[in-house]
């Protein structure tokens, strides 16, 4: 499973003939390539994944989804859910006495 995490955009500059950026994501700032959404400027919000801005998305947006992600990861300690055991779904659905199935058509 692969997961894009919004950020802000906080500087923006060129390397070897790409636009790049420093995007904060909460106080951890990393370097995205900001090729794929031209129109971007600093002070905006975008969906990083795999080091790439892949769209942006508005201030509004950007803070509901990290609340979400957030909601998302303190659920882990309520249920005593380990780090290494966080990307089992159905051991995590299990251990929470759920039944966890994905169906693809």
């Amino acid at each position: 499973m692969c997961l894009g995490v919004p950020g802000k955009i906080v500087e923006i500059y060129e390397a070897n003939g790409l636009k790049m950026g420093k995007i904060d994501f909460g106080g951890v700032k990393r370097e995205a390539c900001l090729a794929y959404v031209p129109e971007a400027e600093v002070g905006d919000y975008t969906v990083i994944h795999v080091g790439f801005a892949i769209s942006q998305l508005s201030e509004e947006e950007a803070l509901e989804t990290l609340k979400l992600l957030n909601e998302i990861a303190d659920i882990d300690e309520e249920l005593g859910i380990a780090p290494n055991e966080r990307l089992d779904l159905s051991a995590q659905a299990e251990k929470a006495g759920m039944q966890f199935k994905i169906e693809l058509e």
